[in-house]
């Protein structure tokens, strides 16, 4: 019981720093030339820290260990973060924050319930309406922030 506290704790804290991530993101594209000069001084940031923990865990052979079980494929995660981060950055820039959040939510809520449902091997319908119920709810809620905007 407790873990669950401290997971959802976990994701409520990285739910507000995605907030004022963007935020701050949104400032640094206004003094740059690009968004990609944001979003790049976020990935050699992250990666620098990441590296650093890295070899403060595992040392050298943290790194050997990484290089040498990198796939073709494992460049997608990368490169989805930093669509993710992008598009988050340019809404924040043209919608504001509430709207790209709401639209955000909504989008990985309804893809993530159709991924639990795929990985269950079974739809049951009657499993489904509550999720489909929130979903919904979600969804219109994202309209109606969005509706300011548009």
């Amino acid at each position: 019981m407790t873990m669950s506290y401290l997971t959802l704790g976990l994701l409520i804290a990285a739910g507000a720093a995605l907030v004022v991530q963007n935020l701050l993101m949104v400032q640094i594209s206004g003094g740059a030339s690009s968004a990609l000069v944001a979003l790049l001084t976020n990935s050699v940031v992250g990666f620098v820290l990441l590296l650093t923990l890295l070899i403060g865990k595992s040392g050298l052979a943290g790194i050997q260990e990484a290089l040498g079980g990198i796939r073709y494929w494992h460049v997608l995660p990368g490169i989805l973060g930093s669509f993710f981060v992008f598009a988050s950055i340019t809404g924040y820039q043209r919608l504001g924050a509430a709207t790209t959040a709401s639209i955000l939510i909504a989008s990985q809520l309804l893809v993530g319930l159709l991924v639990d449902a795929a990985s269950a091997g079974r739809l049951n319908i009657h499993e489904l309406l509550t999720p489909l119920a929130g979903i919904v709810l979600l969804i219109s809620g994202a309209v109606l922030i969005a509706s300011r905007t548009f």
